[in-house]
């Protein structure tokens, strides 16, 4: 499996009363796959996994996997503050025909840095499927550290980290000091990471611009600093206001204003306050969005 270049953590969309529009993802796969990105990642927590029932997983990987069809490599979020929910989740997303799975370090509970290697451990040697560890304090509480991402990364099926830290040093030496591959958690860190040897990103922003993300990546795989950095100045105003609140609150209605489907987010999430939706709004016209 390849990991460079742009992976798109899906959002869900929903109906109007609150059912996932399985049709309106099937379109949403297209609009990805015709932008050239490198891959897909439904049911993370921009897919708003936490909030999806357990039927609901089954269809929408099942829809996605049938949809994509072997063109790129289908990653389904599975990951939970349950070590004994995620590798369930993790069998069953293998099961259902997934390449590799996303697990996010277990939010709310806070476990010590030797707890999160034995939730990495029971999960690696639980379920043998590639597995991107997904390290975001800002949501979880706790930060991977990087003795412990080496650690974690000796597991055979570990293959890689969607980096959320928000600390360059440290995802710099998470590069310098593993042998895993570091994307991007973070739309706006896509090009100073890359610079320092991350190969991509997971990104929000790629739902509604999959062409404009993948090139910024491909530039970057190709060397062509100068032209990656034109364009990510370029977006830099969107990679910010796509998180002027909650994600995935923004993008979900930067899509629906696009035409996309999106649909409503669920509670506990709720509708951007009047002022966001006009910087949103007033940032999509600038760029020729909507």
């Amino acid at each position: 499996m390849n990991l460079e270049g742009c992976f798109t953590a899906m959002i869900t969309p929903f109906n109007p009363d609150g059912s996932v529009d399985l049709e309106g993802l099937k379109r949403n796969v297209q609009h990805q796959l015709e932008g050239g990105v490198a891959g897909l990642i439904p049911l993370g927590t921009t897919g708003e996994s936490p909030t999806i029932t357990e039927e609901e997983r089954i269809a929408i990987v099942k829809t996605v996997v049938a949809e994509v069809n072997g063109r790129v490599p289908v990653i389904v979020g599975t990951g939970s503050n349950s070590t004994a929910k995620t590798i369930k989740a993790t069998q069953q997303a293998k099961e259902l025909g997934a390449d590799g799975a996303l697990v996010v370090s277990p939010y709310y509970n806070k476990p010590s840095q030797e707890g999160l290697y034995h939730h990495f451990e029971s999960i690696a040697e639980g379920v043998d499927l590639p597995i991107i560890v997904y390290n975001i304090k800002g949501r979880t509480g706790v930060n991977i550290e990087t003795p412990t991402m080496k650690r974690i990364a000796e597991f055979k099926n570990v293959v890689a980290v969607k980096e959320a830290s928000g600390d360059i040093n440290q995802m710099q030496d998470v590069i310098r000091e593993t042998d895993l591959v570091v994307l991007s958690g973070d739309d706006g860190m896509t090009f100073p990471l890359m610079g320092l040897g991350g190969k991509g990103v997971i990104s929000v922003v790629s739902n509604l611009l999959p062409d404009k993300v993948s090139e910024l990546c491909q530039l970057m795989l190709d060397g062509n600093n100068e032209a990656a950095e034109r364009l990510h100045n370029e977006l830099a105003p969107l990679f910010e206001v796509a998180f002027v609140e909650t994600n995935p609150v923004p993008i979900k209605k930067a899509m629906e204003l696009k035409g996309l489907a999106a649909g409503p987010v669920r509670q506990p999430l709720w509708e951007m306050v009047p002022e966001s939706e006009e910087k949103l709004v007033t940032v999509l016209k600038e760029m020729n969005i909507v």
